[in-house]
């Protein structure tokens, strides 16, 4: 992140005001096993604007949330099904675990999530489901109703050049699944996200919903660019001119909150870099990941305080957070809008 901040210097951050959209990150998972319909049910009980399902397929083609095609960390499948244990080479980089696309969604329907940090509760270990991309849509509609609010969702396409290599394309069955359900409207409460810009140029031709580039660390290279045997790092692509021509295609980018204030190896906070205000000179909007209230996740100028953290980004202008703790966000953009900062 040195290096980010170097590269741009001479250009001066965003001070734009803005309402910033709360994204319930995995649903509410700073509270419950991430990526379950319980978690989902949280995070739009503590009024996130919208929730985040990550999705991958099966080995029977039907979309289901996890955070990774690795579900060992998150589910039961190790002492479930010993036998799966594998060794795949997944975005470039050799993984041994069990994997999604090597379960049919009957096999999947018998494991049970747990919470993936140890530093988090784990009293709920085992509880719940894992829920396909359908049910997930259908918690989120009958919710709507309920709560007579328009509540979003803010699908990942995760590892698409790897799910496409091995004849499991996630974009035609994300785009379809929405299709079903009526969500495939330009103003249809969804945006779709990625970390495969190609990816997100293929959901172009399918859909008119908004589309989210997310920013990996700096130095990496993004595998669709692997895969085309483009060496541009995440960092090369975000020139004035390159973002521009993203936005041809995208609503907006996803950093890692770094890439806007660097945080130094002793966990201090150093001076915001120019991304945000060069993205919404591009006509970009900026979808920030990710907030933690954890003691272990928020840097120590905070003072222990994640309202301190959000009201920073929220000073800066974002358009949104991804939050492990949507209440908190949501909590922070009230207190933060009553001191008449947004408008």
């Amino acid at each position: 992140m040195k290096y980010f901040f170097l590269l741009l210097i001479g250009f001066s951050a965003s001070a734009k005001s803005v309402t910033p959209l709360v994204i319930g990150h995995r649903g509410a998972c700073g509270y419950k096993p991430e990526h379950t319909l319980a978690s989902y049910q949280l995070a739009i009980d503590m009024r996130a604007d919208y929730i985040e399902p990550d999705l991958v397929m099966t080995k029977d083609k039907v979309l289901v949330a996890r955070h990774e095609n690795e579900i060992s960390g998150t589910t039961d499948a190790a002492e479930k099904f010993p036998d799966r244990k594998a060794t795949k080479k997944v975005d470039g980089q050799d993984i041994t675990g069990w994997f999604v696309e090597d379960f049919t969604l009957k096999e999947i329907k018998t494991l049970r999530a747990k919470e993936r940090l140890d530093f988090r509760g784990h009293g709920e270990d085992l509880k719940y489901e894992i829920p396909t991309f359908a049910e997930v849509i259908e918690l989120v509609k009958k919710e709507s109703a309920k709560q007579k609010r328009k509540i979003g969702i803010y699908p990942e396409v995760k590892h698409p050049s790897y799910f496409k290599s091995i004849g499991l394309p996630l974009e035609k069955a994300v785009v379809d699944e929405l299709k079903r359900n009526g969500l495939n409207k330009k103003d249809s409460p969804v945006i779709i996200q990625s970390f495969e810009l190609t990816s997100l140029k293929e959901i172009k031709k399918l859909s008119p919903l908004p589309l989210v580039f997310l920013l990996d660390d700096p130095g990496v290279v993004p595998y669709d660019h692997v895969v085309a045997g483009d060496t541009r790092t995440y960092l090369q692509m975000l020139t004035p001119t390159e973002l521009k021509k993203m936005k041809e295609v995208l609503y907006g980018i996803g950093p890692h909150k770094n890439y806007l204030i660097p945080v130094d190896k002793e966990g201090h906070l150093q001076s915001p870099t120019p991304l945000l205000k060069m993205a919404h000179e591009a006509g970009l909007k900026v979808h920030v990941y990710t907030f933690r209230s954890d003691k272990e996740f928020l840097p120590k100028d905070y003072e222990g305080n994640p309202e301190k953290e959000y009201h920073r980004f929220f000073e800066l202008g974002v358009d949104g957070v991804f939050s492990d703790f949507p209440d908190h966000a949501v909590k922070a953009r009230e207190s933060f809008s009553k001191k008449g900062n947004t408008k």
